[in-house]
């Protein structure tokens, strides 16, 4: 069982309690009805004696309970995508982030134990010690509760719905959908969602949430043609690969309801939803504990502070290169002209989305004098080159390995140091742990008043905000 079990008392009392602080680390098997819910459902209490908890949606599934179709464990926040613990509960997490964006219906233990570099015995021990299932299981509850999140919001057939969630036919979809759930797709489909509403994937996130400081850290940076940052939320073009494919088009991402996002897809994204949903995850951060958080922090932290991260990690590298000693402003504006001259057009997009940002082909391809064109110096152009060259070897790109590994390959390539490293495993990564050094800003602001700290000073003054320096590096410039 997961170290993290709560003892039954305290989990029904969280459950009485309608704690939401437990909303994606509890769940309640009811033995009198073979369902499973959230701690947050609004259904009646059921007794003690009817209860049995589970630190993970797959752990309720293998017992073969299923899922409540009211509170929707699939909306649930998901468990944190790193850990500070040993290093065998870090490779279990690996692998289990592994599986959350695998699109592949071949997938086997043995692949992810290859990826990971240890052998399959000892995957399949240290994942059950840590998840309480076989990596299979969990595997195979989160495409049951991807394909159940599809077919309750979106509009895609069931035939769709079932590729989507990574299945290898519809038979075997079907097969594993009724005798998990006890009922047809179909029947899921007919019950659909809540009238009025369009197709919109629904994502759960912990309280608090600032949105707010999410969408203006996320304003300034906005790229022209490419993102659109207003008061409500953000809409953006991308292109991502799911299951062997290319999928371009547009999202839109509203922040409407606490402790919730809505996040509506053109018809090209529907289909890579599987691979889009931990991206989504990532971006906006709806996963991070912000209790720990605001404590490192200490006073004048922001409630719910999250850390931005990215959907397409070679952009985010290709606007942190650009970021380098200019300000946010000339940075956005010179990112405008790389998307506007290098980028594809997006047909049938919302104004101001427009342009897919360029591929790593597409600059590698590109020369000195075509990035330099632009306003960008020479140096800089070369490093653009250099960096889309090397993408497809580079551990950052793939987000594999340590974060120190992935820093040592950046900063190899010329015209990337340590500071824009760091940026990148800060937003690229969501890494919790990051801090830029030598930022004069940062240096200013941990000089209490005096003059600038050293940088060495300066990030022995951040060790006191460990394991959350990436996010005390934005509690930072956000007070500056």
């Amino acid at each position: 069982m997961p170290p993290d079990t709560l003892p039954p008392d305290a989990a029904y009392a969280a459950l009485q309690a309608r704690d939401a602080r437990f909303d994606g680390r509890l769940y309640v098997g009811v033995t009198s009805t073979g369902i499973y819910c959230r701690p947050v459902c609004r259904v009646r209490l059921p007794r003690r004696e009817n209860c049995r908890f589970f630190p993970t949606a797959a752990q309720a599934e293998a017992a073969a309970f299923r899922p409540c179709l009211k509170c929707r464990p699939e909306l649930a926040p998901g468990p944190l995508p790193w850990t500070t613990a040993d290093a065998s509960r870090t490779l279990a997490r690996q692998a289990a982030a592994w599986l959350d964006a695998c699109d592949d219906a071949g997938a086997s233990v043995e692949g992810l134990a290859r990826h990971l570099g240890i052998t399959s015995r000892h995957l399949r021990r240290i994942f059950q010690a840590e998840h309480g299932v076989s990596p299979l299981q969990y595997l195979q509850t989160r495409r049951l509760l991807l394909a159940k999140a599809l077919l309750t919001d979106g509009p895609m057939p069931v035939q769709q719905v079932a590729q989507a969630a990574g299945f290898a036919s519809l038979r075997r979809f079907n097969a594993a959908f009724s005798a998990h759930y006890r009922m047809p797709p179909t029947a899921l489909r007919r019950a659909g969602g809540p009238p009025g509403q369009g197709p919109c994937l629904r994502l759960g996130c912990r309280q608090p949430y600032d949105a707010a400081g999410v969408l203006a850290f996320l304003a300034p940076r906005a790229v022209a043609g490419v993102e659109r940052v207003d008061a409500g939320g953000i809409t953006r073009s991308l292109a991502l690969a799911h299951a062997g494919r290319r999928h371009a088009g547009w999202l839109r991402v509203d922040f409407g309801r606490p402790g919730e996002v809505a996040v509506a897809l053109s018809p090209a994204l529907w289909p890579a939803a599987g691979s889009l949903l931990p991206l989504l995850r990532r971006w906006l951060d709806l996963d991070a504990d912000p209790a720990p958080i605001a404590a490192a922090l200490g006073a004048g932290a922001v409630p719910g502070q999250r850390l931005p991260g990215c959907l397409d990690r070679f952009e985010l590298a290709v606007r942190a290169v650009l970021g380098q000693q200019v300000t946010v402003a000339a940075a956005r504006t010179l990112a405008g002209r790389v998307a506007e001259r290098f980028g594809e057009a997006l047909a049938d997009a919302p104004p101001g989305v427009g342009r897919l940002f360029p591929t790593p082909g597409r600059i590698a391809a590109a020369t000195r004098d075509d990035i330099a064109s632009l306003g960008i110096i020479g140096r800089r152009a070369d490093g653009l080159v250099a960096l889309a060259r090397a993408w497809p070897t580079l551990a950052f790109a793939r987000r594999e390995g340590p974060p120190e590994a992935a820093a040592a390959q950046l900063t190899a390539i010329p015209g990337i140091g340590p500071w824009t490293a760091s940026y990148m495993l800060m937003r690229g990564w969501s890494w919790p742990d990051a801090f830029p050094p030598g930022d004069v800003v940062l240096r200013k602001a941990l000089g209490a008043g005096g003059p600038p700290l050293s940088p060495r000073a300066c990030l022995q003054a951040a060790e006191r905000y460990r394991p959350y320096r990436s996010y005390a590096a934005l509690h930072l410039w956000r007070q500056a």
